[in-house]
């Protein structure tokens, strides 16, 4: 096995900061070491075979984003990325694990769907990965099939309220599965809005000529989420069963989550760097391609959707990160490119495949929001890295830089910058949601399982090199 060395650097974790050098023995954490300590015995920078100087970097456990969908089927396309080209671009932003969504919906058997997916990303990983199931359709045979979850490392599953047709669960179901799960230790994930009543919105708002990408967020109204969450939450208190909201976008459904927790409810929202950035004025009602015109709004469809700035969603997410409303953030990286895909919507936003691409950019976008003085350094940690690996059931194993763990790290230059364009991205996307944005710092090196992957320009991994993790249950449960 090969040892390597990261000397001279701060090592970062959710609870604090030290002056530590940190070695791995293939592919685990072995020591944290105070600099120039003898304690090992020999000099280590003369005897590791690899030594990485973080002198003025700072030394982060790997990013964990636990909500992506590659190769998602959805609205008569498929995501843009693979798990090859999507989890690539993942480990050049400084995530060394996802956590991605195997898909089962009505009429179809769980465990196909699952078999399915492990398909597509065994062998083609960049980095390590899971999986979340999908329930889409609730009947005796999935829910007998979500009794073998935990065997197969699977300890959180997936429904929505939202896309009748497709994947929507009616509250009977919802409240079956929850009984179910509360009885498993499973952790319900739940995408939260009202599904029928935004689509009697968005068929009124087409009727009346309104079929730009801008009324995509005016159909998907915040009191839908807000409503949603609310009921997904009485459904969660009723049966006992832990809850997890993904990508809340608007501040009442916040609100929402932060009354749960304030009775002593065991409920979880995570949201997304598009919510705390993007705004439904500014980048739904865009119009500075011409190439696209009143279209290019499209490029950030996404459902939930994004908000009003004017409301003051976006400072309220912020707000709910520091004051543990929240407690993640993750991409819900599902791309799209705009020709042959988005413009599938061009006169009905309806049509529009609902996906932003930001895997490869949520570290550094939420590190800009340590620079600007939204969060702390170690918030950021606890945030993208330590919370999600406690939430999904595999911290001591990756989130954390300890003996033990998995050799996960990331070294951070903070006096780095990064531009942010799709002519440098890794994404196979033919657009950037993130187009321009400069980001004060770098992610200088990543390594995976001990392999370094990323250094400095150059990408160092294979295809093969992740491997599927099979989880535990979450430890935020009670």
């Amino acid at each position: 096995m090969t040892t390597t060395l990261i000397t001279g650097g701060t090592v970062v974790s959710a609870t604090g900061r030290t002056q530590a050098d940190v070695l791995i023995d293939g592919e685990k954490i072995v020591a944290l070491v105070s600099p120039g300590s003898a304690a090992l015995g020999a000099d280590l920078s003369a005897t590791a075979d690899t030594v990485i100087d973080a002198t003025g970097k700072y030394v982060i456990p790997g990013g964990i984003d636990a909500h992506t969908h590659f190769e998602l089927p959805f609205g008569g396309t498929e995501a843009s990325d693979t798990f090859e080209s999507g989890t690539r671009a993942a480990a050049w932003g400084g995530t060394t694990t996802v956590i991605d969504f195997a898909v089962q919906t009505a009429g179809t058997r769980v465990q196909d769907g699952l078999a399915t997916w492990h398909q597509k990303a065994a062998g083609n990983c960049a980095i390590d990965y899971g999986f979340h199931q999908i329930v889409g359709g609730v009947d005796e045979d999935s829910l007998k099939a979500m009794e073998g979850f935990v065997s197969e490392g699977i300890t959180s599953y997936k429904m929505f309220m939202a896309y009748p047709g497709v994947f929507l669960s009616d509250d009977g179901q919802i409240l079956r599965a929850m009984q179910k799960a509360a009885d498993l230790g499973l952790l319900t994930m739940m995408h939260a809005e009202n599904g029928p009543a935004i689509d009697v919105l968005a068929e009124q708002l087409v009727a009346q000529g309104k079929t730009d990408p801008y009324y995509h967020g005016i159909a998907r109204a915040w009191q839908m989420e807000e409503e949603a969450t609310h009921r997904a939450i009485m459904l969660a208190n009723l049966t006992g069963a832990p809850l997890y909201v993904v990508h809340v976008s608007a501040k009442q459904a916040v609100e929402q989550l932060a009354w749960a927790r304030d009775k002593g409810q065991n409920v979880f929202g995570e949201t997304c760097p598009q919510y705390l950035y993007l705004s439904l004025e500014d980048q739904l009602g865009a119009t500075g391609d011409p190439t696209w015109g009143n279209f290019e709004g499209a490029k950030w469809v996404c459902s939930t959707p994004l908000r009003s700035r004017a409301e003051g969603h976006q400072d309220h997410m912020w707000q709910a990160l520091r004051t543990n409303d929240l407690q993640m953030v993750s991409t819900d990286h599902c791309p799209f490119c705009m020709k042959g895909q988005k413009d599938l919507g061009v006169g009905d936003f309806r049509k529009i495949p609902n996906g932003i691409g930001t895997v490869e950019h949520r570290m550094d976008l939420m590190y800009q929001g340590v620079v600007t003085g939204e969060l702390s350094l170690e918030r950021w940690v606890e945030l993208t890295s330590t919370t999600p690996a406690r939430m999904f059931g595999m911290y001591g194993q990756k989130g954390v830089i300890a003996p033990g763990a998995d050799g996960d790290v990331v070294v951070y230059n903070p006096n780095g910058r990064t531009s942010i364009s799709v002519d440098t991205h890794h994404m196979n996307m033919d657009h950037s949601a993130w187009e321009g944005y400069q980001i004060d710092g770098h992610v200088d090196t990543v390594i995976s399982r001990g392999k370094v992957i990323i250094d400095g320009n150059q990408y160092l991994g294979a295809k093969g090199d992740g491997r599927f993790i099979k989880r535990g249950l979450s430890q935020y449960l009670i």
